[in-house]
């Protein structure tokens, strides 16, 4: 048989290039993940962020076959752990704790910020939302709401209040109440919750704004007194603790966190991520272990996440600017 010289080379140069088409076809249908995970959260090991982080990382790891390995950056009210986020390849390998804190409240918080909290991410899912809590260390005067206000107000700055960073939503907790009421305590940031609740409980601080799940244990334990959750109405967890918009109408403060990467991440990336995500926060258990802190799942569409970020910018930048927090 004859083969003319066009479809000669046509021959030759088909098998010179299979082999190195085929990977690339094999990297385009490669799944995720195909090896280990780091998930960076820029709180310190021990807080609720932790907590609710690793459990939502073991349960990926069962559905997945690989490793979620949970790396805490703390600093900065969440904002170095989310730049380390920014700053990685958008290979899907490394992944983080984003939400209110490092990609809203941040905003109104730092003049100058490491990253641009909206362009330099990829918004994946939301992972949870809870309430944060006010409590007060053991031997405090009182835990009564009423007469804790009243005492801010008849001696200022006498009294103080820890959070888990400047910016965060523990932070403009306690500035709304600050704002709300008229009264002057003292602000001591934290690098995270676990260090300040260890002062709360060494009586260094006289009070914490907390999330939920951080405190609830040593609530339970008789270790802090609660004073008022920042929910707009009361908690199933803690039904004789009242709710801070109980005396200052219209007081409310909700954390929630949103996985994230960088920048630039594929969108078909995206959603196995995404898919991921839902399946692990749809386990039964997780829902029990995150209720059992005090947090309920909540995962959403990319899309979804997205908007919600920008409805929270839009409503929460102008209560911070009205409690005074300027950027520094």
């Amino acid at each position: 048989m004859s083969v003319n010289r066009r479809t000669l080379l046509g021959l030759v140069g088909g098998s010179i290039a299979a082999p190195f088409l085929a990977p690339q076809v094999a990297r385009a249908q490669e799944a995720w993940p195909a090896r280990s995970v780091r998930y960076v959260n820029g709180f310190p090991a021990g807080g609720a962020t932790d907590s609710l982080s690793r459990i939502l990382c073991q349960k990926m790891s069962e559905l997945s076959g690989q490793s979620f390995v949970v790396e805490n950056r703390a600093g900065a009210g969440g904002a170095l752990g989310a730049d380390a986020v920014a700053k990685s390849p958008p290979d899907g390998y490394t992944i983080g704790l984003g939400g209110i804190a490092s990609n809203v409240l941040a905003i109104g918080s730092y003049a100058k910020l490491p990253y641009d909290p909206v362009r330099d991410f990829t918004f994946i899912s939301g992972m949870w939302q809870l309430p944060n809590i006010l409590v007060g260390k053991k031997d405090l005067f009182s835990s009564d709401l009423k007469e804790l206000l009243a005492a801010f107000k008849k001696e200022p700055r006498k009294y103080t209040y820890a959070s888990a960073g400047f910016g965060t939503t523990l932070h403009l907790s306690g500035e709304m109440m600050k704002s709300m009421a008229g009264v002057d305590v003292v602000h001591i940031p934290y690098k995270g919750a676990a260090p300040a609740m260890n002062d709360l409980l060494g009586g260094q601080v006289d009070m914490l704004f907390d999330n939920l799940p951080g405190s609830l244990p040593s609530v339970r334990a008789g270790l802090v007194r609660p004073i008022a959750v920042t929910s707009r109405t009361r908690i199933p967890e803690l039904p004789d603790v009242p709710a801070m918009a109980e005396l200052l109408p219209g007081y409310a403060m909700t954390s929630w966190t949103a996985l994230i990467g960088p920048a630039g991440m594929k969108a078909d990336l995206v959603a196995q991520i995404n898919a991921l995500t839902a399946r692990a926060l749809a386990d039964p258990q997780v829902k029990t272990r995150y209720n059992d802190l005090g947090a309920s799942t909540w995962p959403t569409s990319p899309a979804e996440i997205a908007a919600f970020r920008d409805s929270e910018q839009a409503r929460l930048l102008p209560i911070m600017q009205a409690a005074g927090i300027k950027p520094e």
